[in-house]
């Protein structure tokens, strides 16, 4: 039997000399939080312990986690880089630091009030004026707005890390639109899967209660019941956006982006397909400063205009408010002790790291001093150090490479630097190559705002560094992240978001986003228009093997055919039937939060088979093959869609853009190969791409016609792949639409496809000639532009 690696891991664990360890205490022993998990993965072999690691793994492939790393070569999405030994906290520490971090973040909005209020933090000289008026995060249109419900801040998340002498401190706040509550969500999902049976007897704090009471707090917040509550994103090139469409189907919020919304008589309203509905709360996850771009950043495309008139008129609660990014700002941690001492007579409970500001001359001659001990960066800077760029570096590098001494770079730059003592991190146990080695790490903690006060979600995630460097004061790039258990020694409540009672309320139809509507619409379009490129491909190939001569008649008319839609048949996977499958995945993408997580993977699948098959595959028997794996990967995607997708009002959008697509490539289709003059062959293959054959033997008993092919592919309503089929279909999803009527009579969408419908239907197979189909076709596109008028726009 394989041997234990952790066990042996352990026997060579040597925390680093005078470094803080998280498993292991200064004295030398395992801390007790840790030794039930030990016990347990104690027990397991190394295969054990590698297909626990790989149940996690494939928990966050299947469940779709990514983020993105801008700046990358690699760029796009990135698997979610789990560390899948949790560190482990008990939870009395948890507690002290639960109450520092609670203190702070009261802090923090009292500073908030006050910048944005009656400005008395500066006026007393306890923040320096430059501080505030030229920092690019103050944001001027919303000083004296009280924010609707009365506070500044909903939700933050807190940076901190274990110092040498074991004791925690705040490296940075985040209170602009913090990030990794979803990550941590996730984590934690993913390392109980790993370890459900440690987990279930190791009394770990759940999480799901945190969640649930800030839910809570927020559907308190709004002005009227059916109000909407909502996460605003800047979109799905956002690195975290994952984590926008995760946290708004946990929470049952709807996510928007910043062209949902618009702003009617002081009040924000979400264009959906029934009409325009009250947003009251927004957990915003864009910065501040594009959210508005009537009256803040002039280049924003990402915000809404009027956003700041709504917050005048106090008819929109904002998480966190417009302007409190202002309090990630870097240098404002040099000021805090003094001012905690000021607003509420105590010192904080959990310092923050050592933080110099060189406006001032004794700040910068002591950071001039003490140089050697220090990393130098940007005072207005929200972000975390860097030493790459120049924008922040290590002291000691500064003095190598600095071409202008020291004291005079902060005597002319001085107002725009900060001086930060260089931490030093504790580590972590990591699992790196088959062993146990300690890794420096950070704790990302959250902290929300509840109907009965500020909680501190019991766990978080940690970040944990790549390499051995413990200077940096957050992790390397290409680190990983861990979950974090604070851990009982005793049973702990099972929490859920599930109600305790049995009451319940059902959502009406008519919340669907215009935008939703809008991609799910397209994305119905883009599949179908997928499909029967392939089918055509598929029947191209298939007699090219046969003939092995492209400028046979059939061929030839159908590769003319092909290339009028941009399709070429010399590519055996053409690079514009790439285009629509990509084309389903971004209209995919945008709507995330509705979407399943198999319903997307098998539509990832689909697009990499396709490259894959682009670049690799040959005409002929070949391409035959490839396009029906591509078939049957779409048929995979449909059949989810189809099966588990909830029949509600995006499902009819969905619908709509299949059958609308399938109606129009079978018309254009039955205009070119069933006229007289269509080359021999030609019916027979319109069969076969209408997956119509064997229909058409046991219906029809005489050889296949014009008017046999007619009568099925156009006019059959019990065919699926038929022309009046698919306006049946359209026609019964519009009855289910918003408004299909108003004031008793048919909105001009249901009565054009009413109007469509009875027009067809009435056709005989001798009627459909060239003209009656080019006809149809015309009609087919305007039903699409008539259907954006009345529920897209």
């Amino acid at each position: 039997m394989a041997g234990n690696p952790l066990l042996e891991g352990l026997m060579t664990y040597a925390p680093l000399p005078g470094i803080a360890d998280e498993m292991v205490s200064p004295d030398g022993s395992i801390r007790p939080a840790w030794q039930k998990l030990l016990s347990a993965l104690g027990r397991m072999d190394e295969t054990e312990l590698a297909n626990r690691f790989a149940r996690a793994d494939r928990y966050l492939r299947d469940a779709g986690v990514f983020y993105r790393a801008y700046g990358k070569d690699t760029g796009g999405e990135r698997a979610w880089p789990l560390s899948h030994i949790p560190v482990v906290i008990d939870q009395a520490e948890w507690e002290n630091l639960s109450r520092g971090l609670i203190q702070r973040v009261e802090l923090l909005e009292m500073i908030a009030a006050d910048i944005y209020g009656p400005a008395r933090l500066v006026s007393e000289g306890l923040l320096p004026a430059q501080l505030i008026g030229t920092n690019p995060e103050y944001l001027r249109p919303v000083v004296g707005v009280p924010p609707a419900g009365g506070h500044f801040l909903h939700f933050c998340s807190f940076e901190v890390g274990r110092g040498p002498d074991g004791n925690w401190w705040v490296l940075s706040d985040r209170t602009e639109a913090p990030s990794g509550a979803g990550f941590a969500l996730e984590n934690r999902v993913a390392t109980a899967r790993a370890f459900s049976d440690v987990y279930a007897e190791t009394h770990v704090h759940r999480l799901a209660g945190f969640f649930g009471a800030f839910r809570d707090a927020l559907l308190a917040g709004r002005q009227f019941e059916d109000d909407r509550i909502a996460v605003l994103s800047p979109g799905p090139a956002n690195e975290t956006y994952f984590e926008h469409a995760y946290i708004a189907r946990y929470l049952g919020f709807m996510l928007l982006e910043g062209e949902d919304l618009t702003v009617v008589n002081g009040r924000v309203m979400v264009r959906t397909v029934a009409g325009l509905k009250h947003v009251s709360v927004l957990w915003r996850r864009l910065d501040a400063s594009f959210a508005d771009p009537l009256e803040l950043n002039h280049q924003s495309q990402l915000g809404t205009p009027g956003i700041v008139e709504a917050l005048r008129a106090g008819s929109v609660r904002i998480v966190n408010a417009l302007g409190t990014g202002i309090l990630e700002t870097r240098a404002l941690l040099a000021f805090m002790p003094t001012i905690s001492r000021h607003l509420t007579g105590e010192d904080l409970l959990l310092p923050s790291i050592a933080t110099w500001w060189c406006g001032q001359q004794a700040e910068r001659d002591h950071v001039a001093a003490n140089i050697e001990n220090m990393v130098i960066g940007p005072a207005y800077s929200t972000r975390p150090f860097f030493d790459d760029n120049g924008r922040s570096v290590l002291g000691s590098t500064l003095c190598k490479n600095a071409t202008l001494p020291v004291a005079d770079w902060l005597a002319g730059d001085g107002a725009r630097l900060v001086g930060q003592e260089a931490v030093t991190l504790s580590t972590t146990p990591a699992y790196v190559d088959g062993r146990l080695v300690p890794r420096p790490m950070s704790l990302r903690v959250f902290a929300a705002r509840t109907r009965d006060g500020w909680q501190i979600m019991p766990g978080g995630f940690a970040r944990i560094s790549s390499g051995s460097d413990v200077s940096a004061i957050t992790m390397q790039e290409g680190g990983s992240a861990a979950d974090v258990w604070i851990v009982s020694d005793r049973p702990v409540d099972r929490t859920s978001l599930l109600p305790a009672d049995e009451s319940f309320a059902r959502n009406l139809p008519g919340s669907l986003p215009s935008r939703a509507a809008d991609n799910l619409f397209w994305l119905g379009r883009y599949i179908e228009r997928a499909e029967g490129a392939l089918r055509i491909l598929r029947a191209w190939h298939g007699r090219f093997a046969e003939y092995a001569d492209p400028d046979q008649p059939l061929l030839k008319d159908v590769s003319d055919y092909l290339k009028q839609l941009d399709i070429d048949t010399a590519e055996p996977v053409p690079t514009s039937l790439l285009a629509s499958i990509d084309s389903a995945v971004f209209s995919a993408s945008n709507i995330r939060d509705r979407f399943s997580p198999d319903g997307w993977l098998a539509l990832a699948d689909l697009a990499k088979t396709a490259r894959r098959f682009h670049d690799s595959i040959q005409p002929g028997d070949d391409a035959t093959r490839a396009m029906t794996v591509l078939l049957r990967k779409l048929a995979g995607f449909a059949g989810l869609v189809h099966e588990n997708m909830y029949r509600f009002t995006g499902w009819r959008f969905l619908s709509i853009g299949r059958y609308l697509e399938r109606g129009l490539h079978m018309t254009r289709l039955l205009r070119h190969l069933s006229g007289e003059d269509a080359p021999d062959g030609a019916l027979d293959m319109l069969l076969e791409i209408g997956d119509s054959v064997m229909t058409h033997r046991r219906r029809y008993n005489v050889a296949t016609a014009r008017l046999t092919v007619t009568d099925l592919l156009a006019l059959d309503p019990l065919n699926p792949r038929s022309v009046l089929y698919q306006l049946n279909e359209i026609k019964t999803e519009i009855e289910q639409l918003p408004n299909a009527y108003s004031n008793g009579q048919m909105s001009p969408f249901y009565r054009e496809a009413m109007r469509l419908h009875a027009g067809l239907a009435v056709m005989t197979p001798e009627g459909m000639t060239p003209e009656a189909y080019r006809h149809f076709e015309t009609e087919l596109e305007k039903l699409s532009d008539i259907l954006g008028e009345t529920y897209l726009s």
